[in-house]
């Protein structure tokens, strides 16, 4: 089944200080309740590429306690996975958890148990840029799923969950999760991404920002001891247009000194916090993503939804249509393009999706 409409929009306030990967950490709403963080150590953690660490550590926040049936599944655990150059503390935004966590709503901390890991390679979990550079095992979606599954099991007692939602590198998780975990989730929501292989302008932009770090003499093969410039500005550019917002964008940068301006800040901001490997691991990790082969065999009701003015996913691919008929259990919508949605970022702007997750969660895995 696919939707087309989007039946009601709260209206937000619009804002360009998001680019497509979240890289901006926010701090929770004073209204919510206080996250407890943590890490896991996986030890002996064996990469597919070959490689393995003595040593994995995984960063997690949570809210909530888990709940158990008689059987000693748990019933109430949520995954909630971010995008590339995230962390999971970008879940603690105002669009998202005020939309969704608060007493009442979708999911409420207070009756469910809310993970939300920093993923490898990102956040606070282990990464390049923690000394081992582009000695760092290459990792790829793969690992950071069973990493995500050794964290649940092992780190947090989790057994089953309730809900797996994931954001952009998070939505193409989600899909592995489907097939490689069938039985381990009641409900999947993919929130800006394709289930397929990255291939085209996608590839292109990827491929792009790969060769422009490892073309630039300064990031000397990973081992620079001082951020390199050109590397660091290419990763800046690629993230701004990829995360553009056309609508918005155009109605806030009505003038050529309000756009100059807006990339200055930008970029200033984007840089003081990003490292070149640790970037280019993140975007790397995406080279051997392709899930279009088993899309038969997910169990679980699948809510999957894409936003028209996505420059990463544009709608007229045609591919979300085309391949979520071959999900069992498997619903497309594809949010209108309008002055509240914001590009490929529109998928941690819950208000203007709220409605479809409403809806999977009231539908129950046959």
């Amino acid at each position: 089944m696919i939707h087309r409409s989007l039946s009601s929009v709260v209206r937000i306030v619009t804002t360009l200080s998001s680019v497509c990967f979240c890289l901006a950490q926010q701090m929770p709403s004073a209204a919510k309740p206080t996250p407890t963080e943590g890490d896991y150590i996986a030890h002996d953690f064996h990469f597919k590429s070959g490689e393995t660490l003595p040593e994995l550590r995984l960063h997690y926040t949570t809210f909530g306690k888990p709940e158990r049936d008689a059987t000693g599944k748990v019933t109430n655990a949520v995954l909630i996975l971010h995008g590339t150059g995230g962390s999971g503390r970008q879940f603690l935004a105002p669009q998202f958890a005020d939309i969704l966590s608060g007493p009442g709503q979708l999911l409420d901390a207070t009756r469910y148990f809310i993970i939300l890991p920093d993923n490898i390679g990102h956040g606070k979990s282990s990464k390049p840029s923690d000394g081992m550079r582009a000695h760092f095992p290459q990792y790829d979606y793969d690992d950071m799923v069973a990493a995500q599954h050794e964290l649940l099991e092992k780190g947090l007692g989790v057994n089953h969950l309730r809900l797996v939602m994931g954001t952009s590198m998070g939505c193409m998780h989600s899909w592995v999760w489907g097939e490689t975990y069938p039985d381990f989730t009641d409900a999947l929501m993919p929130l800006a991404c394709l289930p397929v292989q990255i291939a085209g302008r996608n590839r292109l932009w990827r491929e792009m920002v790969i060769e422009g770090i490892r073309q630039d003499p300064d990031w000397k093969n990973g081992d620079y001891t001082t951020e390199p410039r050109a590397a660091l500005q290419i990763s800046a550019d690629f993230l701004l247009i990829a995360g553009s917002t056309p609508l918005p964008m155009q109605k806030n940068l009505l003038t050529r000194d309000a756009a100059d301006k807006y990339l200055d800040d930008s970029m200033k901001r984007i840089t003081a916090t990003l490292d070149a490997n640790d970037f280019l691991y993140a975007v790397n990790a995406s080279r051997n993503y392709d899930p279009s082969g088993k899309l038969e065999t997910i169990k679980a009701p699948v809510m999957f939804v894409n936003s028209a003015d996505d420059f990463i996913n544009p709608p007229e691919l045609g591919i979300a249509e085309r391949e979520i008929k071959r999900v069992k259990s498997g619903k497309f919508v594809l949010i209108p393009a309008s002055e509240q949605t914001h590009g490929h970022g529109t998928h941690t702007w819950a208000a203007i999706w709220q409605q479809y997750l409403k809806e999977l969660l009231e539908e129950k895995a046959e």
